[in-house]
C-alpha cells in the first residue's frame, strides 16, 4: 500500500483524486494550501504527490525543491488548469514524474499514478547505492546545486554525451572534470577544447590533427585533440562557438568515432566521451541557422543546467570561505577572517560573474590585505566597492523620493505605517515588473536572468500584479 498526497485547492478535483487513490488500494491525504502541504511532508513519508500549480498561498512549483529534499523523495505529478510551456520546462528540470493539464480524464491520471508507483517499487527492490562524487572546487549545499550534482553522478556512472549549460563563471568546467574524475575513464586524459579561442582557420587542424606538409607551416605531424582524448573525455567548452562548417565534420566523428587528419590518407579512431558546455541558447542558434539540429541532439543526451550564484545565495558563505582558504594556502599566509560587513556585501551583491567572480574577488582581497588578519570591505576591488556604494545610494535616493511623494497626501488621507509600507512595496514591485518585461521583451528566461528571480517566483509576482506577458 502506497501513501499519496493530493495538493489542490479545488475541492472537486481533490475529492476525485482521493477517491481514485483509495479505490486503487492506497492511502490518500489532501492539502488545500502549500503551508499545509509542507507540514504534512515534514511529518509523513509519501510515495507520490499530486501537485497543483496555482494555490491560494503561492505557486506549487516553488515547493518542488522542498519535496525533492524529503527522505522518501516522492514522485511528483503536476496537475494544472493553466498549461504553460515555461512552467512545464521548470517542472521537468525539477524531476517531476509528469505534467498533466486539467481537465484530465480519470483513466489518464490512474495510469500515470500506476506507472509512478511501479517505478518506485522497482527502484526500491534494486536498492541502487547512491553515488558519492569526488569533488574538487565544487562547493555548495543548496537544493539547486545538489540537483546538479545528482545529475552529474548519473552522468559519471554512464558514458553518454553531456551538455552543461549556464552563465559564464558558474563552474561548468569544474563539473565536467568531476564527471570525468568519477567515471570509468578517469585514468585517461581530460582534454579541454576552448572553441571560442581557436581561430576559425585552425579549428580543423586543432581538432583532427595534421600530417607533415599538409599546409604552410606544418613542419611535422601533430595529433589533434580528438586523438589525444582517446580513452578519456573530450570537453568542448563554448561549443556554440564551433564554426558551422566544422559542425558537420564533428557530427560524423561523434557518430563513427572516426576522423581523418588534414593531409592523411587513412582515417583514425578515437574512443572518447564527449562533454560540451555553453552559455548560449543552442535551441535559438538552431532556429537562426547557426547550429546544426542533428549535432544538438547528439551532444545533449543528458543536459545539466548550472544555476547562477544569485539563485543559490545560501552557498555564497561556503564558497567565500573555501576560496579564502585556498588563497591563503597558495600565498602561504595564515587563514584570515572575514568581517561581518564584508560577508554582508558578499551575500547581497548580484555576482554577474558568478562563482568565478566571487573567487577572483576573494583572491584580490587577500592580496590587498595580505599582512592583515581580517578582511574588510576596503580590501575589495575598486569596481565592486563603487558598484555596492552606488547601489546603496540609489536605494536611499529612491526611498527618499517615494517618502516625499507619500507625504504630499492630505492629513485626512494619512494612514498607518504598515499600510503605507505595503502600498509602497506593491507599487514598487508592479513598476519594476512592468519595466522588467519591457526590458526583457517578455522573454521569461531573460527576465529571470536580469532580475535574479526564479521562474516560479516571477510567475507568482506576475500573477499577483495581474501583468500579462504578451
Amino acid at each position: 500500500m502506497s501513501h499519496i498526497l493530493v495538493v489542490d485547492d479545488d475541492k472537486d478535483v481533490s475529492d476525485m483524486l482521493c477517491e481514485m487513490v483509495k479505490r486503487m488500494g492506497h492511502e490518500a491525504e489532501r492539502s488545500f494550501t502549500l503551508k499545509e502541504a509542507r507540514q504534512k511532508l515534514l511529518s509523513t513519508d509519501y510515495d507520490v504527490v499530486f501537485l497543483d500549480v496555482r494555490l491560494p498561498d503561492g505557486n506549487g512549483l516553488d515547493v518542488l525543491p522542498f519535496v525533492n529534499e524529503r527522505p522518501s523523495t516522492p514522485e511528483v505529478i503536476i496537475i494544472t488548469a493553466h498549461g504553460d510551456p515555461d512552467a512545464a520546462e521548470l517542472a521537468m528540470k525539477n524531476g517531476v514524474w509528469d505534467f498533466l493539464q486539467k481537465p484530465c480524464s480519470l483513466s489518464t491520471m490512474k495510469m500515470v499514478l500506476s506507472r509512478a508507483l511501479q517505478y518506485r517499487e522497482k527502484k526500491d527492490q534494486e536498492r541502487t547505492p547512491q553515488v558519492v562524487l569526488k569533488l574538487d572546487g565544487l562547493v555548495g549545499s543548496s537544493p539547486q546545486f545538489r540537483g546538479c550534482l545528482s545529475l552529474a553522478a548519473q552522468a559519471a556512472s554512464g558514458d553518454i554525451s553531456v551538455l552543461l549549460t549556464g552563465e559564464t563563471g558558474t563552474g561548468k568546467e569544474l563539473l565536467a572534470r568531476a564527471i570525468h574524475t568519477n567515471s570509468q575513464r578517469a585514468a585517461k586524459n581530460f582534454v579541454v577544447v576552448d572553441c571560442a579561442s581557436i581561430p576559425e582557420n585552425l579549428v580543423e587542424s586543432v581538432l583532427f590533427g595534421h600530417e607533415r606538409g599538409a599546409f604552410t607551416g606544418a613542419d611535422r605531424a601533430r595529433d589533434g585533440l580528438i586523438k589525444q582524448a582517446d580513452g578519456g573525455t573530450l570537453f568542448l567548452d563554448e561549443i556554440g562557438e564551433l564554426p558551422i562548417v566544422i559542425q558537420k565534420s564533428f557530427l560524423r566523428v561523434l557518430q563513427e568515432r572516426r576522423f581523418r587528419p588534414i593531409g592523411a590518407k587513412r582515417e583514425e579512431w578515437s574512443d572518447f566521451r564527449l562533454i560540451a558546455a555553453t552559455n548560449r541558447r543552442l535551441d535559438k542558434m538552431v532556429a537562426e541557422g547557426q547550429f546544426r539540429t542533428d549535432l544538438l541532439f547528439r551532444v545533449q543526451a543528458l543536459s545539466i543546467e548550472l544555476p547562477a550564484l544569485r539563485e543559490r545565495k545560501e552557498d555564497i558563505k561556503d564558497l567565500a570561505v573555501y576560496s579564502l582558504r585556498k588563497c591563503c594556502e597558495r600565498y602561504g599566509t595564515p587563514l584570515k577572517g572575514i568581517a561581518p560587513e564584508l560577508m554582508e556585501i558578499f551575500m547581497t551583491y548580484g555576482w554577474p560573474g558568478n562563482v568565478r567572480e566571487l573567487a577572483n574577488t576573494v583572491d584580490s582581497a587577500v592580496c590587498t590585505g595580505l599582512h592583515e588578519q581580517m578582511l574588510y570591505p576596503k580590501h575589495l576591488p575598486t569596481y565592486l566597492r563603487v558598484n555596492v556604494t552606488q547601489a546603496s545610494l540609489k536605494g536611499a535616493g529612491d526611498t527618499a523620493k517615494i517618502g516625499f511623494q507619500a507625504h504630499s497626501e492630505t492629513a485626512d488621507e494619512f494612514t498607518t505605517l504598515d499600510v503605507f509600507r505595503d502600498r509602497i512595496v506593491h507599487e514598487a514591485e508592479e513598476q519594476y515588473l512592468t519595466e522588467l518585461l519591457v526590458y526583457a521583451r517578455n522573454d521569461i528566461r531573460e527576465a529571470c536572468r536580469v532580475s535574479g528571480l526564479s521562474r516560479s517566483r516571477l510567475y507568482a509576482l506576475l500573477k499577483k500584479h495581474g501583468l500579462a506577458r504578451g
